[in-house]
């Protein structure tokens, strides 16, 4: 057996994705549930908080090397920046599911990946923070996808959606 069946295939393995995934979750159902209390993200002011989010991304397109790409900037200032109530709940709640099944364990690839596609695109945005340390999380939690949900809930659903039962 090679190292890397060892860490991302052998059971015995589990528990180490069952630490980085309850960090990981933790991370992101805090972060979520922040914003899910803030009515600048999901109450009767919802999209304040991400349209001042938009506004420093389009902010940091200038100069000779731009923090933020000419063609992340277009996405944000003509689909994000005209529907920022939208995608402000959007994000809050992502970011809660995201969590809720990283710390269960339940649909983990999945989760993982929707994860790492939010500190993706956080970072596109140029906003830096823990979001590269969450993506190299997420993506080795997909890397490890055969025994990543082995301590959670995954080990039980998804041998059942798998056989139809």
């Amino acid at each position: 057996m090679n190292i890397k069946q060892f860490l991302f295939a052998d059971r015995r393995m589990a528990w180490l994705w069952l630490i980085v995934r309850l960090y990981v979750g933790w991370v992101w159902l805090m972060a979520g549930w922040e914003k899910i209390g803030n009515p600048a993200w999901t109450g009767d002011q919802a999209g304040i908080a991400l349209a001042g989010f938009v506004k420093g991304a389009l902010a940091k397109t200038v100069g000779e090397h731009p923090d933020v790409s000419g063609w992340y900037a277009s996405f944000l200032q003509n689909f994000v920046a005209s529907h920022t109530a939208f995608w402000s709940y959007l994000v809050a709640y992502g970011e809660v599911l995201v969590g809720i099944a990283l710390i269960l364990g339940l649909f983990t690839t999945l989760a993982a990946f929707f994860g790492g596609f939010m500190n993706l695109n956080y970072l596109l945005a140029g906003t830096v923070s823990i979001n590269p340390q969450l993506l190299v999380l997420a993506l080795l939690l997909l890397v490890a996808h055969k025994i990543a949900g082995w301590w959670g809930l995954d080990r039980f659903v998804l041998p059942k959606l798998r056989h139809g039962q």
